[in-house]
């Protein structure tokens, strides 16, 4: 097996596969392959665990169904494309920590690569789309792909060094580093800062990927250029009626 990324601002990556080697991805991530390759969707790759694995990974922002592309009699190649200007990056995983992913962050990974729930906390109505927010675990043996948004920024924390970031700038981290959700103190910040009701506290040893394009915020952003009086104007009253919620909501829980 060869992986190969290509491209700047909107990569793909593409794998050749010997006869009887495979990749899966969650459905819907395939952008093109070879003619010996043969899909075979499943519900149990990515971790297994029956119908409990299925739930965690869907609970973990993933999708019911994997899809595992396979060389048959002849080798091939299949390629997955992101889909917002970002960056591919591969990890290794069996030699040392799990990654905790964000929800949209898996592009593929070869077979013996697991995929489940790591993270999960509610954060009010509206916020992040009304599912709170939401990490998968890759683990396993094998490498993995993420797919990041935006500019990438690496960092390595040192042992007890803390950085406080945006949620939706978390791209994925090792599971040595420490990580926990805390609301912005103070009513006014929240409120009148701008800033979000929440920041995500990682802790080190470790090293994390920071994004610098949230699919939340740029959902955001081109909702008010949206046209009005069209179904898709709705968006923008939604999801600031749904951020109000959020902010009373959240507020009133904490009291």
């Amino acid at each position: 097996m060869q992986a190969k990324i290509q491209g700047t601002t909107m990569p793909v990556l593409e794998v050749e596969l010997d006869p009887n080697e495979s990749v899966f991805s969650e459905s819907g991530e395939l952008s093109w392959m070879s003619s010996s390759i043969q899909l075979m969707t499943h519900t149990q790759m990515g971790g297994g665990g029956g119908l409990f694995g299925v739930l965690k990974r869907v609970a973990g922002g993933g999708s019911i169904f994997m899809t595992e592309y396979r060389a048959m009699q002849a080798p091939g190649q299949v390629a997955f494309a992101t889909k917002l200007p970002g960056h591919i990056v591969p990890i290794e995983l069996g030699q040392g920590p799990d990654y905790m992913v964000h929800r949209h962050g898996f592009l593929c990974a070869t077979p013996q690569v697991t995929i489940g729930v790591g993270f999960q906390q509610s954060l009010g109505a509206g916020v992040f789309g009304g599912d709170g927010f939401l990490l998968q675990r890759v683990g396993g043996q094998g490498t993995a792909w993420l797919e990041l948004s935006g500019e990438l920024i690496v960092k390595d924390l040192a042992p007890g060094e803390m950085l406080r970031v945006h949620p939706g700038h978390v791209g994925a981290f090792q599971t040595t580093v420490g990580f926990q959700i805390t609301m912005v103190p103070g009513v006014k910040n929240m409120i009148f800062g701008g800033d979000g009701l929440f920041l995500a506290v990682l802790q080190g040893p470790g090293r994390i990927w920071l994004q610098t394009l949230p699919i939340a915020r740029l959902a955001h952003q081109i909702g008010e250029y949206l046209p009005q009086g069209q179904a898709g104007a709705a968006a923008p009253a939604a999801i600031g009626g749904g951020l109000l919620g959020g902010i009373v909501g959240s507020i009133l829980g904490n009291q």
